[in-house]
């Protein structure tokens, strides 16, 4: 895990005189979608989310993974993740039968499916599709953090023919009494959350959220470690 790390930084950068790659990555995508929106917006706007870096360790088969509950086994803090798709093409309207990827690490930082000890492993990865109401539902744990990043999940979205309508990710709360601060605190070690908050990097110094002034990204958790946690979020695309 740590060298295909290592591996995705080195390639970040493409000489010393040359603008890291990394930069790049982690721009927005504000071109204009035909709709003329820029992929920013307030919360309550009917604008299409911003597109964001799908990371070093997309889903390697999607399709092999459609399940509700993803854990695979991995134990940590219960977290429900609900997320709601809209059509920005229909005033926002629920968008059915969308195509939902999730995926995120465990709770010490690790991914599935890359690294050494990890590659024959699938878990917290998963795909649903939406329902009447633009709704999917995943089982999932806590995620944990890793350096340079802050608490988040990786999200694509495709239409029901398969077509890609967005690459994205989804921020969490990160203050005093927030589940970010709960897992990571001494109560969270009874959870295997061993890391604590030395060495995070919260949501304004990330390279992928630190422009979401507004918050557009920022998902409502709420819960506790011995109840588990409720993620909910919208995510607008241009259905």
């Amino acid at each position: 895990m740590e060298q295909s790390r290592k591996k995705f930084l080195k390639n970040f950068f493409i000489g010393a005189t040359s603008v890291p790659l990394i930069l790049q990555a982690c721009k927005k995508d504000v071109t204009d979608d035909g709709s003329g929106d820029t992929g920013s917006g307030g919360s309550g706007s009917c604008t299409v989310a911003p597109t964001e870096t799908e990371g070093p360790y997309p889903t390697l088969s999607p399709s092999s993974y459609v399940r509700s509950d993803i854990r695979d086994g991995r134990t940590g803090v219960l977290m429900t993740m609900n997320i709601t798709i809209k059509n920005t093409n229909n005033s926002c309207a629920a968008l059915a039968g969308a195509i939902v990827d999730v995926w995120h690490c465990d709770k010490d930082g690790n991914y599935s499916e890359y690294g050494a000890g990890y590659t024959s492993l699938h878990f917290l990865r998963g795909r649903q599709t939406t329902d009447a109401n633009g709704l999917v539902s995943f089982t999932t744990i806590f995620p944990g953090w890793y350096t340079g990043r802050a608490t988040h999940i990786h999200v694509h979205i495709y239409n029901a023919a398969g077509t890609s309508l967005k690459i994205t990710q989804i921020s969490f709360p990160e203050g005093s009494g927030s589940g970010v601060a709960t897992v990571n605190s001494t109560a969270g070690q009874a959870y295997g959350y061993t890391k604590g908050m030395s060495g995070y990097t919260y949501a304004t110094s990330d390279g992928i959220f630190s422009d979401d002034t507004a918050l557009v990204e920022q998902a409502s958790v709420v819960g506790s470690l011995t109840g588990g946690y409720l993620l909910t979020h919208a995510i607008n695309v241009a259905g």
